[in-house]
């Protein structure tokens, strides 16, 4: 139990169109009850194509939910082409823009560097940036797994200053976890979100700590959640497949407003 109000942030991923957009977050609203927000904020992350959509739903609607972009520019605008701004971001009424999603590391070469960067860019425009780190498979059977995701966090970070960390969101995702089915157990992410909660503390002491939120990602499914969150230092999920069905995304939200409670 804690202080700090979970995030389930569903991370559609290159999936659904813009139409097929408002419908997912149609349903969500109309299955969950307005009581949950009280216990859990909820943002979708759609792909760019469908943010426009959503924001129009939210803004006619007055929903309680917020969202944001799957990635944003280290660059501010220029000769970048498929880029996207955070002033574009910012813009479309976005509260987030993910930043080092290890499908952006594995499949476009984005380093620590980068997503350092990429965070820096999301402040610069009044976005919050989550920032995911995680480990490789082979890394976590090695026993190494907590000091490479803290090292990873750290040059994930690099720049930011307590202010800027405070309004930053961090998830762990190990790899080895994403899309796979296989979930790590909440010990296995207790372990780690505790030791980035530590890390936080080193870099911007313990008061940005204690209000930091720290997501797990990897797998999050309606029947892990509570007990994901239940854990002292997991603050929500970065959640992906589970979040492509409204109504199956609303259960999940409702279950972690439930533990949480």
């Amino acid at each position: 139990m804690t202080a700090r109000k979970p995030l389930i942030a569903g991370n559609w991923k290159m999936n659904l169109n813009h139409l097929e957009a408002m419908q997912v977050v149609q349903k969500f609203v109309f299955a969950l009850p307005k009581e949950y927000y009280e216990s859990v904020d909820v943002a979708f992350i759609p792909p760019f194509t469908d943010i426009r959509s959503v924001q129009t739903l939210v803004d006619g609607d007055k929903l309680a939910i917020t969202y944001g972009g799957q990635d944003v520019s280290q660059h501010a605008s220029g000769a970048y082409t498929g880029e996207v701004s955070g002033a574009m971001l910012q813009k479309l009424g976005c509260t987030w823009a993910i930043v080092g999603h290890s499908e952006r590391r594995q499949y476009h070469g984005e380093t620590d560097e980068v997503v350092a960067a990429k965070a820096r860019a999301a402040l610069d425009n009044e976005l919050q940036p989550i920032v995911c780190v995680g480990e490789q498979l082979d890394v976590r059977e090695k026993g190494e797994h907590v000091d490479f995701v803290k090292e990873q966090t750290k040059a994930s970070l690099a720049g930011l200053s307590a202010e800027d960390l405070a309004k930053t969101v961090i998830a762990y995702e190990p790899v080895w976890a994403i899309g796979t089915g296989k979930v790590a157990s909440a010990e296995d992410a207790q372990e780690v979100c505790h030791a980035i909660r530590e890390l936080v503390a080193e870099l911007a002491g313990e008061e940005v700590a204690g209000g930091i939120r720290i997501l797990y990602g990897g797998s999050v499914k309606t029947d892990s959640v509570g007990e994901l969150v239940s854990q002292p230092d997991v603050d929500g999920g970065l959640v992906g497949g589970a979040s492509l069905d409204g109504e199956d995304f609303a259960r999940l939200a409702a279950a972690a407003a439930k533990a949480t409670a």
